[in-house]
């Protein structure tokens, strides 16, 4: 592979983990095979910035006197609530000159101000898909997945995700044996998908504000075989099942059946990746019943069957 320049774009108020994570990724990358990357930091005057958690970083070079890059890196943090409008027009005029452009947490919100994401799927920190979206009804916001790829543009959700995406990058540029050691050396894992949810189901719904209601989702999350219909959950929390179903949605934002759902799946993705049981074993176990009703939940949720969900995010064994 030819050498490839990556450009991290670097302002006052930036995250630091936005832009030490995926350098650290791209670093090793380079370490372990030299003469693939060469990574730069710029500024718009090429001055030192200020990050969001009081870090001074200096830039190599000012953003006008960067050559075009192959990868253009925007990371997130406070700085883009007000972003200063000549780093807008910079964006807008050097952005769609890189073959490869990525966004890290809400370096998106930039992306979007110059233009660049109409029309594409993205995603952002959680925090801040709705502004996204409101503000940019031409960007496709997803609020799920921890990275999103829409042809050369690839956006990942808050702080660590990127780490997760410059991980993803490594490997599709290289190979994932690359990938694999720069993971280890970071003490990551190279496992999660780039659809895997931002939050666990337990961090995505709210915690109901009643005693029987949470004491539901504790169950739930403990018993993934057990019986799990309205029916069942609404004697166990003392409700008629219409009570219990709307009085769930109310305080945790969403349905049983969708917190069920999402709970099934988290617990065959932990057993598939830190487990060497068999499929059918993990989808009894998870409440699935049969591999074949758990192979169409992965399929619709995540995009692929649970053997390659498996063969591709389990990590391998160290040598």
């Amino acid at each position: 592979m030819a050498q490839r320049t990556l450009l991290f774009v670097l302002f006052d108020g930036v995250q630091s983990l936005d832009v030490t994570g995926p350098l650290e990724v791209f670093a090793g990358a380079e370490k372990h095979t030299p003469g693939t990357y060469r990574v730069r930091t710029a500024s718009l005057d090429g001055g030192p910035v200020r990050t969001s958690c009081g870090l001074t970083l200096v830039p190599d070079e000012a953003l006008d006197a960067a050559a075009d890059p192959h990868t253009l890196l925007v990371p997130g943090g406070e700085g883009t609530r007000v972003p200063d409008p000549r780093l807008t027009e910079w964006l807008r005029t050097h952005g769609p000159r890189a073959p490869r452009l990525v966004s890290v947490c809400t370096g998106a919100v930039l992306l979007a101000a110059a233009g660049l994401l109409d029309g594409r799927r993205v995603t952002t920190h959680w925090a801040y898909c709705g502004t996204l979206a409101r503000d940019h009804p031409a960007v496709l916001v997803d609020p799920e997945p921890i990275y999103v790829r829409d042809g050369h543009v690839a956006t990942s959700a808050g702080v660590t995700s990127g780490i997760d995406l410059a991980l993803a990058l490594v490997e599709e540029d290289l190979d994932r044996d690359v990938a694999l050691t720069v993971a280890r050396h970071l003490v990551v894992f190279l496992r999660r998908p780039g659809n895997q949810a931002q939050f666990s189901a337990q961090l995505a719904a709210q915690t109901a504000q009643r005693a029987p209601l949470r004491e539901v989702q504790s169950w739930i999350t403990e018993h993934p075989a057990g019986d799990l219909t309205v029916e069942s959950l609404a004697a166990r929390a003392r409700l008629s099942p219409r009570h219990f179903a709307r009085a769930f949605r109310e305080e945790t934002g969403m349905t049983p059946g969708r917190y069920v759902d999402r709970v099934r799946l988290e617990h065959a993705r932990r057993q598939l990746e830190d487990t060497p049981d068999g499929i059918e074993e993990v989808a009894r176990a998870s409440g699935y019943g049969t591999p074949e009703a758990m192979r169409r939940a992965f399929v619709k949720a995540l995009g692929t069957a649970p053997a390659e969900y498996r063969r591709r995010f389990r990590p391998a064994p160290a040598h």
